[in-house]
């Protein structure tokens, strides 16, 4: 049976002190104070725990994230900490998950769905390009659509086409909507937060080889900083980050390609070339600002990214750096990308990849006065 659906004001005032008390033990790390090694799968749960806890019109759902906790296990426990009105399983259909989503989020909820995988979500193309990306501007800007739609995309699990697409161009390329991809777990923890409390729709790509990664992370410190803003919602939207300094040449990168790139600036430090490293962050909106300044600064720029590179967001990425960079550019822009080919069967994933070795051959070829 279909749960029922109550209002957010019918939600707030249905909340027990034990389902609050459910939510804060959810959201816990751990008891001991300061950084504790933590998963981007852990802090992506913390995040939504922290979110329906904070505000009673979050909602949760879509296959099989309500008892099993998600294919990857990112809802693990959310149904029992909240019930199941706010976290709940819904039948093997993306448009009429998407499509649903959108008639809550116009009534006031604030729905996070689930694509199991990245390509899942094709299904779903017609609701969120006709809908939710144009329902803000097709109705003037009165009616908003706070709405999350999150997405486990790209490789390097060993999976198989349909399992490990890269599907963020084409949801860059769709005007009304953000898309943003985190590449740390501090930032999948922020970044997830703040997109639930965004008022415009967001596509949330989560590099799913990454879901195991560990980072040193202080989750209580996470989540009591963002609380006490005022402005919530904004300190990443937009801004790139600066995940390595360097000198002579800046890797560009995004979600699960920045790890690479940051393997790939270690290799070339010991050959003594200093390479700076930019963590995109949010596709849309891009950060124009902080990668024009690392470029010409360093006069030379590599694009890394795992998806297709032809008529892609790293097109778009040289696009944008060659039309602000021009005058400071020692050599042509480079791109490191997936090949323009379906994706492979596994045991071909290593070879499609961007690896270490491909983005130090293309940094060898910026032009370097030996």
């Amino acid at each position: 049976m279909s749960p029922t659906i109550t209002t957010s004001s019918e939600a707030n005032g249905n909340v027990s002190s034990a389902t609050a008390r459910a939510a804060a033990s959810a959201a816990a790390t751990a008891e001991a104070a300061g950084p504790q090694p933590v998963t981007m799968a852990k802090a992506l749960n913390t995040t939504m725990a922290d979110a329906m806890h904070a505000d009673q019109s979050v909602l949760v759902f879509g296959e099989d994230v309500g008892k099993l906790g998600g294919v990857f296990r990112i809802t693990d426990g959310l149904m029992a900490a909240f019930g199941e009105q706010r976290c709940f399983d819904t039948p093997l259909a993306e448009s009429g998950i998407v499509g649903m989503a959108v008639g809550m989020a116009i009534n006031g909820m604030r729905p996070v769905v689930e694509m199991q995988f990245d390509a899942f979500a094709y299904p779903a193309f017609e609701q969120i390009v006709s809908h939710v990306a144009k329902m803000h501007n097709r109705t003037k800007g009165k009616v908003k659509l706070p709405l999350v739609i999150r997405i486990p995309y790209a490789g390097g699990i060993g999976g198989v086409e349909h399992h490990c697409d890269s599907s963020e161009s084409y949801y860059a390329h769709t005007a009304g909507l953000k898309v943003y991809t985190p590449a740390t777990v501090a930032d999948a923890y922020l970044m997830l937060r703040e997109a639930i409390d965004s008022d415009d729709p967001v596509m949330f790509m989560e590099p799913k080889k990454l879901y195991w990664s560990k980072d040193l992370v202080d989750l209580e410190r996470l989540r009591a900083n963002y609380e006490a803003k005022a402005d919530r919602g904004t300190s990443t939207e937009g801004r790139a980050a600066v995940a390595r300094s360097g000198t002579d040449a800046t890797l560009i990168a995004y979600g699960p390609s920045v790890p690479t790139a940051l393997a790939a600036a270690a290799a070339a430090a010991e050959e003594g070339r200093s390479l700076e490293v930019i963590d995109i962050r949010t596709i849309v909106p891009f950060d124009d600002e902080t990668v024009a300044a690392s470029v010409r600064k360093t006069g030379r720029a590599v694009v890394i990214a795992e998806a297709h590179g032809f008529a892609s967001v790293s097109s778009e990425i040289v696009a944008r750096v060659q039309e602000r960079c021009f005058h400071h550019l020692a050599a042509p822009i480079r791109r490191v990308t997936g090949f323009d080919v379906p994706y492979p069967a596994p045991k071909l994933e290593h070879y499609y990849l961007p690896g270490v070795d491909r983005i130090l051959d293309a940094v060898d070829d910026l032009q370097w006065e030996d």
